[in-house]
């Protein structure tokens, strides 16, 4: 049986630290006995992102970031990154895979001095087409060369650093989850929709990469007979946007704005169908949970191992009538549809889930220990 501790001290670095990436940092503290310190700074000011938790069980540190934007090039610099580490003191530095934060060279260069090791974290990394895309596949290979292991969400991303020429045996792949294990038996839903309509829920930040708009435009297309009760909840910089666009499309359409706790799980449990057209997206796992078949958007590679064709679909065109479409097949066979919750339940309670992420970090930080 694998050993759950960390047996050294463990630094994570991190650009931002948003609330839905919390739960993970103080349940990696709990098998870290001699201490995680977790340091992280504020997003840009054009960022949807809520950033107002922080761990209790985890150390926080509040770095400075600095960002510099180009036409081409973001970079963030963390001008305090070396002052963390002096203090701090970690025998493994955990750090994202980004080589846009110049300042994460100066962190590598002082672990190597201080004789600690380096775990690289990331989504992984497609080929970068366009402008300067030579010298940014180069500066990638060269930043990632520099660390003991890798670990990234999927085994998409897993395919991408192997093509960059890192040893794929020194790679982890650790699920994206933001919630553990359910505790709570699977919900028995009803088995048709006579009573009522069906309900299609969308939980995240209300920006464009989203794409909820397009959501909202797909219900509308579906013949009135068929159309669902659109629940949306969540708030950021296209709210108003999206409110305006529903009045006129989809009056029915019913915003709940942030919720958290158990009034979003009641949400969760009264839902029939979780749909994700864009980008992003950890609250597919969360809805899994739930018991609830999703519709996702191709997005960055993240969802692949998580929706599959045993309990959800992914929609490999970017448009509202292909949606509209598989909304309609999603919704037609209710049967179908409960068989799909029950696998989405199955899998984030026996592969994927707050749980088997940490277990992944522990396995990569006992193996660049190991040598």
């Amino acid at each position: 049986m694998m050993d759950r501790n960390i047996p050294v001290k463990v630094g994570f670095q991190q650009r931002v630290l948003p609330t839905y990436r919390v739960p993970f940092f103080d349940a990696l503290a709990e098998v870290c006995p001699q201490g995680l310190g977790v340091f992280a700074g504020e997003p840009r000011s054009d960022e949807a992102l809520d950033t107002g938790a922080v761990p209790l069980k985890a150390g926080y540190y509040h770095a400075r970031n600095l960002h510099v934007l180009k036409r081409v090039f973001y970079m963030c610099w963390q001008v305090n990154i070396l002052a963390w580490l002096e203090k701090w003191n970690p025998r493994v530095l955990i750090m994202e895979a980004n080589s846009r934060y110049p300042s994460s060279y100066s962190a590598i260069r002082w672990m190597r001095m201080h004789g600690g090791k380096l775990i690289g974290w990331g989504l992984g990394s497609p080929t970068p087409a366009g402008r300067f895309s030579r010298l940014r596949l180069k500066r990638r290979k060269d930043f990632i060369s520099r660390f003991d292991a890798l670990i990234t969400y999927s085994q998409a991303g897993a395919q991408e650093y192997v093509k960059l020429g890192f040893p794929a045996e020194r790679i982890f792949c650790a699920p994206n989850a933001v919630a553990p294990k359910p505790t709570r038996p699977l919900i028995q839903r009803r088995l048709d929709f006579s009573a009522g309509r069906p309900v299609v829920l969308f939980v995240g930040r209300l920006q464009a990469r989203k794409k909820v708009d397009q959501l909202i435009r797909a219900c509308a297309q579906m013949p009135e007979e068929k159309q669902p009760v659109l629940w949306i909840v969540g708030d950021g910089p296209q709210r108003r946007e999206l409110e305006t666009l529903a009045e006129g499309l989809y009056p029915t359409v019913k915003f709940f704005g942030a919720q958290h706790g158990k009034e979003l799980e009641q949400l969760f449990q009264s839902a029939d169908l979780f749909v994700l057209p864009g980008t992003g997206g950890l609250a597919v796992q969360q809805a899994m949970s739930f018991g609830l078949p999703v519709i996702v958007g191709e997005a960055d590679g993240t969802q692949s191992d998580l929706v599959r064709p045993e309990n959800g679909w992914t929609l490999a065109e970017d448009n509202p009538e292909k949606l509209s479409r598989l909304l309609q097949q999603a919704l037609g066979n209710v049967n179908r549809l409960r068989q799909m919750g029950a696998a989405s339940y199955r899998i984030v309670s026996e592969e994927i889930n707050l749980e088997k992420m940490v277990d992944v970090f522990i396995t990569a930080v006992n193996s660049v220990l190991e040598g």
